[in-house]
This record gives structure tokens, C-alpha cells and sequence, in this order.
């Protein structure tokens, strides 16, 4: 995205449909990293303009994300070591924007403003556990096309059976093979 042309006061105003001194406000403030061409005017490079989204929690426009031809993944489980470790993994990927969620509740918020393509969710979490996700993705016309890679320490072939009736396209065993992890997400995504 670096080499994309930056976005005018003007675009931000209209993709946070916000007036354009708001816009500049929050420049002034900075809340939002600009910088000033010879004409005086302010520009601001798409990736600053997603981190302010990110920041405050805002919505980020489709017509932004569909810019970079990357994938968005929302790692969700209950184990912050995990989701550390399974977020580093794809960091280290070009082409995915990588969101995470703790639990199932939070994955729901995510799934609307965040708009993942592949989810990587353990089943085995307290409060809305990762079935009960499952079935809430593949149940919503949002989300038809969202993938879903299941991860659990305790599957079994009842729960595996019960997950491709709900949609999820892979189950994986606590502990996984990083390397297998990515082969089946690019797969997954035909990326």
C-alpha cells in the first residue's frame, strides 16, 4: 500500500462522513499523521489513515481494504499466548491484515467491523464457545463468504463431524504444525 497515492482531507471527510474541518481537527490534533505538500495543502498515506481508523474503532471503508489484494484473518481464542504466537505466524506473511478477538462476543463486533476472510477459531472457549461462532458465521449473509479453520486441544471425531456439518473448513489439533497452519489458510483463501 506504501506506493498507493495518499488520500485529500476531502476523501477522509467523505469515508467518515464527517465534515472536512473534523478532518482537519483531527490532523491538528494529531490523531492523524499527515504531512503538507508545497501547496500547503494535507495528504495522508492510506496505512496512517487505516492505523487511525484501527485506533479509534471505526469501520474501514471496503473500498480501502480491497486496495491492498491482501486477506484479513480474525484469530480468535481465549489463550493470549496463542493468539500471539498464531498472530506472529501470519505477520510474517505478506498479503494478510491480521485482527484478533478473545473471546466469542468480541469476535461477533469483529466480524462486522473488521469483515475478515478466514477465521482461526478455537472451539473450546467460556461463554459463546467456538461452535456456537461457527454457527453464528455461516448462519449470516455478512459473513457467507468467511472462512472458518478450527482449532482445539480437545477434538474429537464427533466434534470434527459436527463442525463440517456447520461449515468450518478444517479443524486442526492443539498443538499444530505452523507451517501446515498457513499451507491450509493460503489454501483456503486461494491465496
Amino acid at each position: 500500500m506504501s506506493n498507493e497515492r495518499p488520500l485529500t482531507t476531502g476523501e477522509i471527510a467523505d469515508l467518515c462522513h464527517v465534515h472536512l474541518r473534523t478532518v482537519l481537527q483531527w490532523i491538528h490534533d494529531g490523531k492523524i499523521k499527515a504531512y503538507r505538500t508545497p501547496g500547503n495543502h494535507s495528504r495522508v498515506k492510506v496505512d496512517d489513515f487505516i492505523s487511525f481508523l484501527k485506533q479509534f474503532n471505526m469501520p474501514i471503508p471496503d473500498s480501502l481494504t480491497s486496495r491492498s489484494g491482501g486477506h484479513k484473518i480474525l484469530i480468535v481464542d481465549d489463550d493470549i499466548n496463542m493468539v500471539s504466537s498464531v498472530r506472529r505466524l501470519f505477520k510474517r506473511e505478506p498479503n494478510f491484515e491480521i485482527d484478533v478477538a478473545y473471546d466469542g462476543f468480541e469476535a461477533g463486533i469483529k466480524l462486522l467491523l473488521f469483515k475478515p476472510d478466514l477465521v482461526i477459531l478455537d472451539m473450546k472457549m467460556p461463554g459463546m464457545n467456538g461452535f456456537e461462532v461457527a454457527q453464528k458465521i455461516k448462519r449470516s449473509a455478512n459473513c457467507e463468504h468467511t472462512s472458518i479453520i478450527g482449532v482445539s486441544a480437545y477434538f474429537d471425531e464427533t466434534d470434527k463431524d459436527r463442525l463440517r456439518e456447520i461449515g468450518v473448513d478444517h479443524c486442526f489439533d492443539k498443538p499444530f504444525n505452523s507451517a501446515d497452519l498457513i499451507a491450509k489458510a493460503k489454501e483456503v483463501l486461494g491465496a
